[in-house]
């Protein structure tokens, strides 16, 4: 069978990987990814084979899996989170009709569920999810996006806040959100969940404005509901608990 597995690893340590992941990872010939995120699995498969390529050869990447499973290789390709969002699936899907290979998407643990595990209980009810990335969306839709979730009161998790050429989007982004929630409203970072260098934070969206992220940072903001409890951060659910 040609098959492709387009695999999901969570935030990238063993314990982050789903038992769908591991076991397509184990039943593949081949598995392609971007260069960290070969590394950070490669320990808990060895022997197989990587293929890695950098960054910004998301297409070339694509191909390379689906050109060599076409061959008969039973391949994986790998991308962090989950494959379904920001992830390899939707392209290697729309490239698929040009191979004769089964495709096969395989959920993972996205940074919005670890992360929000590591603050406490951040994402409870409704949210948004929203890329600070402008590589492939023009800033001026995110901008309209940040101001829609924040208006309608979602909490908002903000992937890639921050990179060498984007320092200040994501002070951007919460003076967006500052329109239509208090300064004080609560909010928390997860640096390198699953990793060396796991760092959470918790702290106000003024000091959210202030603070030092990276691409490996995912961003919590609150709605006008959640609460700092316990050094935990807290949307509730609507129960009455108290």
């Amino acid at each position: 069978m040609k098959k492709l597995s387009v695999v999901g690893i969570g935030p990238g340590n063993y314990e982050g990987l789903t038992v769908g992941a591991v076991k397509a990872l184990e039943e593949a010939d081949l598995i392609v990814g971007y260069t960290v995120y070969c590394k950070l699995i490669r320990p808990y498969f060895p022997g197989k084979q990587f293929l890695s390529t950098p960054m910004m050869q998301e297409i070339d990447r694509c191909r390379l899996a689906l050109e060599h499973a076409s061959g008969g290789r039973t391949t994986a390709i790998v991308c962090s989170g989950d494959a379904g969002i920001y992830g390899m699936a939707s392209p290697v899907l729309e490239l698929a009709e040009e191979y004769d290979v089964e495709i096969e998407i395989i959920a993972g643990v996205t940074a919005a569920s670890s992360g929000a595990a590591l603050l406490g209980s951040p994402l409870a009810c409704d949210f948004a999810v929203i890329s600070l990335s402008d590589l492939l969306i023009p800033m001026e839709v995110i901008e309209k996006r940040i101001e829609s979730a924040a208006e309608a009161d979602f909490c908002i998790v903000l992937y890639n806040p921050t990179s060498h050429r984007r320092a200040g989007y994501l002070k951007h982004a919460c003076e967006i959100v500052m329109r239509h929630r208090s300064p004080q409203t609560v909010c928390g970072i997860a640096q390198n969940v699953g990793r060396e260098g796991e760092n959470i934070r918790l702290m106000s969206l003024a000091e959210l404005a202030e603070a030092k992220t990276d691409m490996f940072t995912s961003v919590f903001i609150g709605n006008s509901k959640t609460e700092n409890i316990g050094g935990r951060m807290v949307t509730p659910r609507g129960y009455n608990v108290r």
